[in-house]
């Protein structure tokens, strides 16, 4: 028998070795993510709006559709990563009208796109045709990262009665009193108010193309800000290579996490500038579009999760939301996890999942 046979039998009988070979040479077959059908029902620009139709055992029950507004940066798998651990899967399998937005994959072309951008022109669009598609007024928003800033300032902003609920998870909002990096973005603060003082120079005349930041940089961001996490995951592979799923599992994560997208030079010194250094939502307003906009305008029902191992945006820094806007009606949770885990780990599904769709149910009528 010719060695190459021997060879290509033996790493079939042998598990780890199989798992091995597809994990570093053939990836693809191990990806379990965005598997749950979807028809893109509108599309301008770059952006893309995503209706999941109602899985066949499974009728619509709650009158009020759920709108997953996208952070930038990111691809859209993490909300869809596994069949058995799908946060859009779940909504839908708790009979909720489910639609995503996708806000594309900009360049270097797009390096001006800004908050203004994505908030006034953006967003009052994409909404306009769920509304028109679901044939209802109220939505309900849910909002990760800095996808909740855009859902808090939209909804600050526009004022629109029709915003019902918000969700919003692992959004800085005292940007100030986000760990070690809240206390150095505080320090640099200080520093460039007396930089401006001293010479009239601000970061906001920096042009906004020596912002823009490719997606090859973010996917590194997201791994320094965890470097321990990063190592865990890739020990703990080779502990499970016996183990099928724990392969898929892994990649289908680094999938995600290898393969996100640019951020624009605007967005990205509005975030920088805004959110971080000036702590803007800390106060409760924004500047943006040439006013400042008030979160105590905002009157939709709100919850608020923050991750208790979030390096990135800890507790503290989410926690203020609650007491700044102007509703009545607000749910502060903690969510077991980091930034990423809070939307797609084992314990988010298990614990956070079934909470947030009981209280959206509630108020979904």
């Amino acid at each position: 028998m010719p060695k190459s046979i021997k060879a290509i039998r033996q790493l079939r009988q042998n598990p780890s070795l199989t798992n091995a070979y597809d994990r570093f040479f053939n990836p693809a077959l191990l990806v379990q993510s965005g598997k749950t059908p979807h028809l893109n029902i509108f599309q301008h620009e770059l952006a893309t709006l995503r209706y999941y139709p109602p899985l066949d055992h499974v009728p619509v029950k709650h009158r009020v559709p759920l709108v997953f507004v996208a952070p930038l940066a990111i691809n859209m798998n993490i909300y869809d990563l596994f069949k058995e651990r799908s946060l859009i899967r779940y909504f839908l399998e708790q009979g909720f009208s489910v639609y995503l937005i996708d806000w594309g994959t900009p360049t270097r072309a797009h390096a001006t796109l800004n908050f203004e951008y994505y908030i006034f022109k953006q967003m009052p669009r994409l909404l306009a045709q769920v509304r028109q598609h679901s044939g209802q007024q109220q939505l309900s928003l849910h909002g990760w990262s800095m996808a909740g800033v855009f859902t808090l300032l939209y909804a600050a902003a526009t004022q629109d009665p029709d915003i019902k609920n918000i969700i919003i998870i692992g959004t800085p909002i005292d940007a100030y009193a986000s760990g070690n990096i809240g206390k150095l973005y505080k320090k640099l603060g200080t520093t460039l108010r007396w930089v401006k003082h001293k010479t009239g120079l601000h970061p906001r005349q920096i042009p906004v193309p020596l912002l823009h930041s490719p997606g090859w940089s973010n996917a590194l961001g997201f791994k320094i800000l965890d470097p321990l996490g990063t190592v865990k995951g890739h020990l703990n592979l080779l502990k499970q290579l016996k183990d099928r799923k724990s392969v898929e599992a892994h990649a289908t994560l680094g999938e995600f996490l290898n393969n996100m997208v640019d951020y624009p030079g605007g967005i990205n010194r509005d975030m920088l500038l805004k959110v971080w250094l000036e702590n803007s939502l800390s106060r409760g307003e924004f500047p943006i579009g040439g006013k400042t906009v008030y979160l105590k305008n905002i009157h939709a029902s709100l919850l608020a999760g923050a991750g208790t191992n979030d390096g990135m945006v800890t507790v503290d820094a989410v926690r203020p939301l609650t007491n700044l806007i102007g509703s009545d009606d607000t749910t502060f949770q903690l969510i077991t996890g980091g930034h990423v885990g809070i939307m797609g780990s084992e314990n988010a599904a298990q614990e956070f999942w079934p909470l947030m769709a009981d209280w959206l149910a509630q108020r979904s009528s």
